[in-house]
């Protein structure tokens, strides 16, 4: 009898459990319900349109004027920083030992092994004869630097850039933007498209990343905000044949600048640098002229691998131009430097943020005043 009122004592607990567990779910599910408008509804396309609606944030932020515009110094404070931390001055200090450290704090801003050599060389030869200084190493390094530079001052009109050597050139000026994925090709030429159209210059950009699905319709994007059209065949995969008939669509059109993107590849990729040779070839011959500029964008953040990347570029397409991105976020701003003495292509532009100010014309002076 004991044993038969156990076994029903557990059958109860046994029970009870059961039935609480089905009402804590029942629960569950009836508060679900209530509390999630759309948990009917479910669209699968859901998530697709969450992406579109956060780009769509990010373009639009980044033609949203900004009264605190970011300074150039202020962008690039962790180059600074990273420079000026790895140099100790003191009373007792050891002038070849302070060499030393400068020739580290250059290698580590990512200067460039040749750009180093020349600019520890010229340290040698200036502090034989000057006393080495905090004041007197800035002063050092802002004289080299900007000889290094130059005295560039670019237009802060972009459509001035382009015209600059082809003021007898009939039809639209042809600007092809290189480089390699997630330097912030696409970003950048949206940014400039804002500039152009600023000027009252009709702008036509073509769609020639035809290699990524979602290329074009993020390039619409940023064109629809910046008032430029976009050329962007259906079903057209030869980013040569797209190349080829924006630039006929700019000329029968009016436009004043056409701008053709291209896929991001990497410079090592022979058989998709090939083709970039190809579309300026098929450009070259509607205007012999065509395209007027090639430029690259570089981020900075590469250091070292953006020269290696540019030097490759150049070497097969001649490049006019350099666009330096995300100086803000990188301490390796003395790559420009190796671009400027190494490559000796000039720099055209910097970017030091989000918003379409923010890419700004290059100003050598202002650089090396900025950066030391």
């Amino acid at each position: 009898m004991n044993d038969f009122s156990q076994d029903l004592n557990l059958w109860f607990i046994f029970a009870a459990i059961s039935i609480f567990s089905l009402f804590c779910t029942g629960l569950y599910f009836i508060l679900r319900y209530y509390t999630s408008k759309d948990a009917n509804d479910f669209n699968p396309k859901d998530h697709k349109n969450l992406k579109n609606k956060s780009k769509d944030k990010v373009v639009e932020s980044a033609f949203k004027s900004d009264a605190n515009k970011v300074s150039l110094k202020d962008a690039l404070s962790k180059s600074r920083r990273n420079f000026w931390e790895h140099i100790t001055f003191s009373k007792t200090g050891v002038q070849q030992a302070y060499l030393e450290q400068i020739e580290e704090a250059l290698y580590l801003g990512d200067v460039g092994p040749q750009t180093v050599t020349y600019l520890v060389d010229r340290a040698e030869k200036y502090f034989n004869v000057e006393k080495l200084t905090e004041d007197s190493l800035k002063h050092f390094l802002k004289d080299e630097m900007g000889t290094i530079l130059g005295t560039s001052q670019m237009s802060q009109s972009v459509y001035s850039q382009l015209k600059n050597g082809f003021e007898n050139s009939q039809g639209p000026v042809v600007l092809m933007v290189v480089g390699v994925n997630g330097v912030g090709k696409t970003t950048t030429i949206g940014k400039l498209a804002q500039n152009l159209a600023e000027e009252g210059k009709k702008v036509l950009i073509a769609a020639g990343d035809t290699f990524r699905a979602a290329a074009g319709e993020q390039l619409k994007v940023w064109t629809d905000r910046a008032k430029a059209e976009i050329f962007f065949p259906e079903g057209v995969k030869d980013p040569s044949a797209v190349a080829f008939d924006a630039l006929k669509k700019a000329e029968s059109g009016g436009f004043d600048v056409c701008i053709i993107d291209t896929a991001g590849r990497l410079h090592t990729q022979d058989n998709l640098m090939a083709e970039l040779e190809k579309v300026k070839r098929v450009l070259s011959k509607i205007n012999p002229e065509a395209p007027h500029h090639t430029w690259i964008v570089l981020d900075a953040n590469s250091g070292q691998n953006a020269l290696f990347q540019a030097q490759n570029f150049h070497k097969i397409l001649n490049l006019s131009g350099v666009i330096l991105t995300k100086l803000d976020g990188t301490a390796k701003g003395g790559m420009a430097l190796a671009v400027a003495n190494e490559l000796k292509v000039p720099i055209r532009f910097i970017g030091v943020g989000e918003k379409a100010e923010d890419l700004r014309p290059f100003n050598s002076l202002e650089f090396v005043d900025s950066l030391i």
